[in-house]
């Protein structure tokens, strides 16, 4: 695919794309964090600044060597010293001592004592405070000036403490490293796990770009809901993982059921079986309430690991209805072949005896024969409404009469409506099958004595269609399993779907089946009709 190397040479896998996009992240909120911890630390530092030079200078104001050194003659003497001492003992840039006009006692250079203090005092000079960043004699600093009061109160000098803007920059810069190697080591381990989460993404995704993976789920989607086949993934664990339109629809299911287990959605245990079961299955029958299913199953596996199954369903039960009247054609087929044999015969029959002068036999034997096929046929089609069902009779009587199954239609038999309600092609499913496995149980049962005999009764009345079919047979034992897929009295293989047919038909139609036994078995079948009133649909 051409499209797809340019399109990953030209903007790179979705892996490599979030791996940048990680990393920009990362270092956009490094950088925000760093910006914002390194304000936050000027902030802190020019607070603490602050709040040092404003207890250090209350401590000197209320000191009582200043009072006394003050009424000296030469205040300077004795708190030059004092200043220097405490500015070196609170590591503070300056402590000035000034008479409340602002000369200056005390400097830490000592040219500049005696000269008018630089800086604003007049809040100080009024008892007040002076909190200020003010570029003196040693620069800017961060500096506050307090006034010293007298024994009555009053002011009568006033004192500045102040702590350069380079100290408190060299502090700043000493916070600052272990800032930065915080935010290196974030950015580095922020960058190592960034790159496995896209090594990671990269190994599941196969390296496919963005526009890629939205072009296949695209096609995912269309592909997914276009096909008519059911397709069905499902987890190890027995859940549902993948489910189109198509196999809701063949499974009856209503709701999406995605993430549901199988067990809890109503579909036969033969099929949750089967879509579990982990073995590869191809072309299996399987039966729902309203549909013959062909299953095909495959196990899916990626890397070595197993990850569920692939489930493949195709709807079954137009061809199998197709397939149940081709063989009820091919049955009437074989019927009139032997038929016409026996016709063949009847005629060689017929000529001979005229051939060898016994003409009035011939009549008697050619009328007779006549009358017999005649009444049946006027019999069946005089009571059966429905052509396609009287023509199954007539066809089943032949088929018995070749099997050497005596075929009754009992005396009861009528249906005058053909309008029941219930489609031919159903009729020909439920009876036919039924009528089969009767001459099947009845030939295999010839050998007691008794002549093998089917005995078939249609009855329409105002509410319900009644199809009965008793055979001379011996009879069902496992009455629960009879209509299951599978369950046979044959010993060949390929059976076990007739009854099983016959079931999903009458459930269909909201009708009944009940076995009984007489001589054999006897199954009867009760199908509502449509009420008059009722629109066809």
């Amino acid at each position: 695919m051409p499209s797809t190397t340019r399109i990953r040479t030209r903007r790179g896998s979705l892996a490599r794309q979030l791996l940048i996009l990680q990393l920009v992240v990362l270092f956009v909120l490094v950088a925000a964090g760093v910006t914002f911890a390194y304000l936050d630390s000027v902030r802190a530092t020019e607070d603490r600044a602050r709040d040092k030079v404003t207890a250090v200078a209350e401590a000197v104001a209320d000191a009582p060597g200043v009072i006394a050194a003050l009424s000296t003659s030469d205040p300077t003497r004795t708190l030059q010293p004092f200043a220097q001492s405490v500015r070196a003992d609170t590591e503070v840039d300056f402590v000035t001592i000034m008479d409340k006009n602002g000369i200056r006692y005390t400097h830490p250079n000592p040219e500049l004592i005696g000269q008018p203090f630089i800086g604003n005092i007049g809040e100080a000079q009024r008892g007040g405070k002076v909190v200020e960043t003010y570029a003196g004699s040693l620069g800017p600093s961060e500096r506050v000036v307090v006034p010293v009061r007298g024994a009555a109160g009053q002011v009568v000098a006033l004192v500045s403490v102040g702590i350069t803007v380079e100290a408190i920059d060299a502090e700043l810069r000493e916070r600052l490293w272990p800032l930065i190697g915080v935010a290196v080591a974030v950015l580095v381990v922020g960058g190592i796990g960034s790159y496995l989460v896209s090594a990671r993404l990269r190994r599941q995704t196969r390296g496919i770009a963005p526009e890629e993976l939205s072009n296949l789920f695209e096609y995912h989607e269309a592909v997914l809901h276009s096909v008519r086949e059911g397709l069905l993934l499902v987890g190890g664990d027995g859940r549902v993982v993948l489910c189109n339109d198509g196999a809701r629809a063949l499974l009856g299911v209503a709701d999406d059921p995605v993430g549901r287990e199988l067990s809890a959605l109503d579909i036969p245990e033969d099929l949750v079986e089967a879509f579990t079961s982990g073995e590869e299955r191809t072309d299996e029958l399987h039966l729902t309430e309203a549909r013959v299913l062909v299953v095909s199953t495959a196990p899916v596996r990626s890397r070595g690991e197993a990850m569920g199954t692939v489930v493949i369903l195709r709807d079954h039960t137009e061809l199998q209805a197709l397939t149940g009247e081709l063989t009820t054609v091919r049955g009437l087929a074989e019927a009139l072949r032997s038929q016409a044999h026996e016709a063949a015969n009847r005629l060689h029959t017929v000529v001979s005896l005229v051939e060898i002068g016994r003409p009035e036999q011939a009549v008697e034997f050619a009328t007779e024969e006549l009358a017999l096929a005649q009444e049946l046929t006027d019999r069946v089609v005089g009571a059966v409404a429905e052509p396609v069902l009287a023509a199954l009779l007539l066809g089943k009587a032949a088929e018995a009469s070749e099997r050497g199954v005596e075929f009754t239609i009992t005396p009861d038999t009528v249906m005058e409506d053909s309008d029941t309600g219930v489609p031919p092609r159903d009729l020909v499913t439920i009876l036919g099958n039924l009528i089969d496995n009767g001459i099947d149980a009845a030939a295999g049962n010839a050998g007691n004595g008794e002549r093998p005999g089917v005995e078939v009764t249609v009855r329409s009345g105002a509410e319900e269609l009644l199809l009965r079919v008793a055979d001379t047979g011996p009879g069902v034992d496992d009455v629960e399993d009879v209509f299951r897929r599978g369950w046979t009295t044959k010993p060949e293989d390929g059976h076990g779907l007739g009854l099983a047919l016959v079931g999903q038909a009458v459930r269909r139609h909201s009708g009944t089946i009940d076995v009984g036994r007489d001589e054999g078995a006897v199954f009867t079948v009760r199908l509502p009709l449509k009420s008059p009133k009722e629109p066809t649909r």
